[in-house]
């Protein structure tokens, strides 16, 4: 009886409600009766539906989203809809992570993050596919010692420093639903005069450090890296990482608020040494990366302005005579944060995007020189605090120009209206 008393108060202890997860029928179990004679069998019933962790000394947090939506499209012949995730990166997801105090300054924790990617927009999805990317992916899966005055030192499959860096200081509420990276119809193809032209919307916003084409954040992958975060001080701090094959980066930012505004800036480096582009088939090396973002909003009304400005340098592949080997890009939204209703806070946006001649090694290919990809897009995002949860509707284009030496062709536009949900846990 001492064993079962024990092990029913560390269930209680643990909670059978942490993390929101229900027990099922063991809440309705009858502890009366008979005094001990099936007391083993709903001890194990308990065990099985709580969520435990591995020791007493590290902490355990379950967290995560769930975001799916449905898209519209319209390329200027061909219109459907489909049912998508979000995109890698921001995909549903689940994420572990444990803290142990070492002593007072200095303690010891980890991450594990799976995401799960359904139909993802951001992987094979086109006019022919609407089922891609589906399954379950470790995005990260590390170990990490920080101390309070000395900062975080972390090793393990990670956002490096750079990583996110001009998207992260947005702080309107409509990051996942609008930002520089083309999620929805990045590998739609395009068409010309109605005319399919053998090239997608992701070979004019192609990013050579990582081989693909998602117009912004051109270093945007978690990786295997050591990374350096420092302490904050009066609102800046900075990172620096590496990872093999010489991939490093550093970044500094700034978070603060005064005479009623709030702003977040930041900037990040970037270099890849040695990497292997075989499937363009161009060797190339030393590509390196800089990115910047900035955001600010007037706190009584609301308003705000967010922007972010990428260049990459890719010296070190040789390209054909005339390609620009200094492609940049930007990006603009501005709107309005307010809480209208008892749900939560109103986001109104407005949203543009150029792409300058991020050609890939599919148009350079077909011998196109050069390239402009416009996008805008309007959109509304709703937060209801209630159930952790943000619902929206956006519509978004996609328009642009691409050069065969002196003469100019038009891609015809690209048209998506979308409507989604996330729910955090």
């Amino acid at each position: 009886m001492q064993k079962y008393k024990y092990r029913l108060g560390a269930l209680a202890a643990a909670g059978l409600l942490a993390g929101g997860l229900s027990v099922g029928s063991a809440s309705a179990a009858d502890l009366g009766g008979d005094c001990c004679a099936d007391l083993e069998e709903r001890v194990a019933e308990l065990e099985a539906t709580t969520a435990r962790k591995g020791n007493r000394k590290v902490s355990l947090t379950v967290s995560g989203w769930v975001a799916e939506q449905v898209m519209w499209w319209d390329d200027g012949v061909e219109q459907n809809a489909y049912v998508t995730g979000v995109g890698a990166t921001l995909s549903s997801h689940f994420k572990f992570t444990g803290e142990a105090k070492i002593n007072s300054d200095v303690s010891a924790g980890y991450v594990l993050h799976l995401e799960v990617r359904t139909s993802d927009p951001l992987v094979g999805q086109t006019q022919a596919t609407d089922e891609a990317g589906n399954g379950v992916a470790v995005f990260q899966s590390f170990w990490y010692l920080k101390s309070n005055t000395l900062g975080k030192f972390s090793v393990g499959q990670q956002s490096h420093a750079a990583d996110n860096t001009a998207i992260l200081v947005d702080g309107s509420g409509s990051l996942v639903q609008a930002n520089w990276v083309m999620f929805e119809g990045r590998q739609f193809f395009t068409r010309n005069n109605g005319a399919f032209n053998g090239r997608q919307w992701s070979d004019y916003g192609h990013c050579w450090t990582i081989s693909a084409g998602i117009g912004g954040d051109c270093n945007g992958n978690t990786n295997n890296v050591v990374r350096y975060d420092t302490p904050s001080f009066g609102g800046f701090s900075a990172s620096a990482s590496w990872g093999e094959d010489d991939m490093w980066a550093v970044a500094a930012r700034y978070a603060g608020e005064f005479v009623g505004f709030k702003l977040a800036a930041a900037a990040a480096y970037s270099e890849s040494n040695d990497i292997s582009l075989f499937a363009a088939g161009i060797p190339g090396q030393d590509i390196s990366y800089f990115q910047a973002g900035a955001y600010i909003q007037h706190v009584a009304t609301g308003l705000f302005v967010y922007g972010a400005y990428g260049r990459e340098n890719v010296d070190g592949i040789v390209l054909p005579v005339g390609i620009e080997d200094n492609p940049d890009h930007w990006y603009v939204k501005a709107g309005i944060r307010q809480r209208w209703t008892p749900l939560g806070h109103t986001v109104l946006y407005g949203e543009y995007g150029r792409h300058n001649d991020q050609l890939s090694p599919v148009a350079i290919g077909a011998g196109v020189t050069s390239a402009e990809l416009n996008r805008w897009g309007v959109g509304v995002v709703q937060e209801i605090d209630a159930a952790a949860m943000s619902v929206w509707l956006k519509y978004r284009q996609f328009e642009g120009e691409e050069n065969f030496g002196a003469v100019s062709v038009d891609l015809d536009k690209l048209h998506m209206v979308t409507f989604g949900a996330l729910i955090s846990f």
